[in-house]
This record gives C-alpha cells, sequence and structure tokens, in this order.
C-alpha cells in the first residue's frame, strides 16, 4: 500500500489535530513522516527524513519525528538534541512500546496520536509555550520522497 493511501483523509485529520494540540502548550515542533518503503534501517533513514525536513533546525533543538514505513512495518521516533537531553530515562523507549501496542492492534491512528500527545507532555514540561513563539516547521504530515532525495 502506498503510503499517501494508508490513513483516510479524516485519519490524517485527526493525526494533525493531535500534533497541533500537542505543539499548543510548547515552543516543541512535531513532525509525522510516512514512506511506502525503509531503505536501510530504520533509525537511519528516521534520522536521515528528520535532517531532511530541517527539524535541527529549530532555536531550542526540540523537534521529534515520528517516522513510518507501512509497507515494512517499521517506525521510529527520532527526537532532537534539546529534547533528548531533557526527557527522563526511558521515555522514548515508553512511547515506543505505546505505539507497538496499538500497532499489533491494527490502531495506528490511535497509536500516532496518543504518541504524539505523549510527546507533546514531555515538550510541554521542558518547552513551555510562551506568547512569542512561532511555528518553526510544518505540521502537515509528509510522505515518501522529499526535497534532496
Amino acid at each position: 500500500m502506498k503510503a499517501s493511501a494508508f490513513f483516510t483523509k479524516e485519519q490524517q485529520a485527526q493525526i494533525l489535530v493531535s500534533v497541533k494540540e500537542a505543539e499548543k502548550a510548547t515552543s516543541g515542533e512535531i513532525r509525522v513522516h510516512i514512506e511506502t518503503k525503509c531503505s536501510g534501517e530504520v533509525l537511519d533513514r528516521a534520522a536521515w527524513i528528520f535532517k531532511k525536513l530541517a527539524m535541527h533546525n529549530t532555536a531550542e533543538r526540540n523537534g521529534v519525528l515520528f517516522y513510518l514505513a507501512v509497507s515494512d512495518k517499521k517506525f521510529a521516533l527520532i527526537g532532537d538534541a534539546g529534547i533528548n537531553a531533557k526527557v527522563p530515562a526511558g521515555f522514548w523507549d515508553e512511547t515506543k512500546e505505546l505505539l507497538q501496542k496499538n500497532f499489533r492492534e491494527g490502531k495506528f491512528t490511535e497509536g500516532l496520536s496518543e504518541g504524539i500527545l505523549l510527546a507533546g507532555k514531555q515538550l510541554k514540561t521542558h518547552f513551555p509555550y510562551s506568547k512569542d513563539d512561532v511555528n518553526e516547521l510544518s505540521d502537515e504530515i509528509s510522505f515518501d520522497k522529499i526535497k534532496g532525495e
């Protein structure tokens, strides 16, 4: 199945609502990237996508990427240096387990939404929203090929 067709328009909208909700209380940035296939190791691919989406260019280095390769049934979470330095030990593992549990049950939209909101809580704790905050990165889900590939 092609990445852009994996989630219905309604499911994509629900994921986007979760991103906006999670970012509402933080200066942190959350992106979702979905590919049909993962070329290579999933963490390496997610790190490459993180860079291509310029997620490392946020002022506080507090971007979080949720990466899925739907045909290969692989996913990864990548947090930038700022957020990684602040989250408690085991946080990313907890979030990964939450996603895995939902994904095993076929609840991809729910799993992503819950994971995004959980990441948002950590971002809010360590990078609270300020009145002059600017949305530094697009909230839109990106699919398959991106610029420079």
